[in-house]
Order: C-alpha cells, then structure tokens, then sequence
C-alpha cells in the first residue's frame, strides 16, 4: 500500500471514529483526524488530531496540507467551500458520505442537498467516490433517554422493516475506497444485511441491555407533533415518509455492497445493540 495521508473528516462522530480504528488496524497511514478540539481528541495511536471546522473552510488549510485523500462527512454549512478548499490543496481523492435517498427520494429537500454536493464533487476536477447509505442502526440512540427513565419506545410503523446499516460498515466499504484501486468514479449503495423493524429493534436493544422494555406504535399525527419541535415540520416529515410513511421498493431493498467490498459480512442490529447496550441502561 502506497503511503498517503489521508484526513478523516467528522473524526468523532459514529462513522469517524470507526474509519479512524479501521484505517490503523489496517496499516494505512499517516492519518489525520479533524475536530475542533485537537486537545480532546481520544483517537487511536497513531492518528494525528488537527484543528478544522467544516462550517469554515478556511480553518481547514493546515489539516489539509498534504492531504492526499479526504473522507468527508456532510453536516455543515458550506459543503461545498470544503470541496474547494481540498481541491486548491491539492487533494486527489474524495470519499463522500451521501444517502440512499438521492435514488430513492430525490423530491425530498436533504436529498436534494446530497445530491447537489455530489454533483459539485464531480464537478471538481478531483477523484471521487460517492457512499450512499440508508438509515443508520445508531439513529436508535434517540430512544436511549425514554428507554433508561421510562423502559418504552413511543414510535410509529412499528412492523415496517428497513436495512439499517451499522455506522462501522459504511466506514469500512469508506477504508476500502480510500486506500484500494477500482473505487474512483463509483457510487456505492450501502444496507445493512437485512430488514428490521422498530418493534424488533427494541426487543433487540431489550435483551441487549437486560432489560424490559415495551414499545407503543403511535400515528404519524402524534409522532409528527415529537419531532417537529426538535427538527422543524419539513425534516420531521420527511423522517416520517422515509421510516414508514413513503417506503418504496429502493428504500426496502437489502443490498450486497457491503459483504462485496470488504470480504466480511454485514453487522446486524443485534450486534450494533450489544455494543452499545450500556446507552440504554
């Protein structure tokens, strides 16, 4: 393996902080984790914390100098300062974490969004590999408060099962893209190795944590009135549509990418439960 820097952006986030142990295990190096507070960085040995904030790409010149690769993960305003930003570094690779939503619910407005950064990633001049992944197994982290004070999970479409994908195997299919030939120029759909539904994901978490819990299927109405306050009517809705309301044949499909790419299976949601059981305790 040729020797590449490469700078791992969202460095603490759910799919970071899996990236940056897999990379190390793996013998890529140097590698640079971006957080905007390099002195509280708990990364792996080996692993040198930077100072950057992508809501300002220009905080990013120092992380980026010598940056060969970039994994990048969306969240902040001004994306596509970012891309620019690596692009005059001189950056040659860009892995980009996207949605399944772009093929699935292009009408959506945040899959319009991943979709326009994608397209100003192609536009770059920069190579590029686009990961477009469906809903994450951590997203169940919302549950953890009413889990550990109540033992419930107030939820809708309670029997609608989806492929939730677990964090660490879109930042290994991420690891394969950044450090192995055949990735550049390629769009990559990313599941998890099967459907689960909400009321399966809580007894999963349920025996986990080694404990009872109960789930209540609400309506959308009331699961509407929850979210909103916390993410606006717009997004509220459109978590609403993608977890049950508005599924099609693309969201629902479990797909191979995973197993394919990595030569290991995919993680499931009882294993994902079991790392993560103390969350619910």
């Amino acid at each position: 393996m040729t020797a590449m820097t490469i700078l791992v952006t969202g460095a603490t986030g759910n799919i970071g902080r899996e990236l940056l142990r897999d990379l190390r295990a793996h013998g890529a190096g140097p590698v640079r984790g971006l957080t905007r507070d390099p002195a509280r960085a708990a990364f792996p040995d080996g692993v040198e914390a930077v100072a950057g904030d992508l809501a300002r790409a220009d905080s990013l010149k120092a992380a980026l100098d010598g940056v060969v690769s970039l994994f990048l993960v969306p969240g902040a305003v001004g994306e596509a300062d970012v891309v620019a930003a690596a692009r005059e570094a001189g950056v040659e690779h860009v892995v980009l974490v996207s949605s399944i939503t772009v093929e699935t619910h292009p009408h959506l407005p945040a899959a319009a969004q991943n979709h326009a950064l994608e397209e100003v990633l192609r536009g770059s001049g920069m190579a590029w590999t686009v990961l477009r992944a469906t809903q994450f197994t951590s997203n169940t982290l919302w549950w953890a408060e009413s889990i550990r004070e109540h033992g419930t999970v107030r939820a809708p479409y309670g029997d609608v099962g989806l492929p939730a994908i677990h964090p660490g195997d879109i930042a290994a299919v991420a690891r394969v893209a950044l450090t192995e030939p055949g990735h550049r120029g390629r769009v990559h759909a990313l599941t998890g190795p099967e459907r689960i539904t909400p009321r399966q994901q809580v007894a999963q978490i349920a025996a986990a944590a080694g404990r009872e819990v109960s789930f209540v299927e609400i309506g959308r109405e009331e699961a509407h009135r929850q979210l909103a306050p916390l993410l606006g009517a717009e997004i509220a809705d459109a978590v609403l549509d993608l977890t049950g309301g508005d599924v099609n044949e693309g969201l629902l499909a479990v797909r191979d990418t995973v197993p394919r790419l990595t030569g290991a299976p995919g993680r499931t949601f009882r294993q994902w439960a079991e790392e993560h059981a103390d969350a619910f305790r």
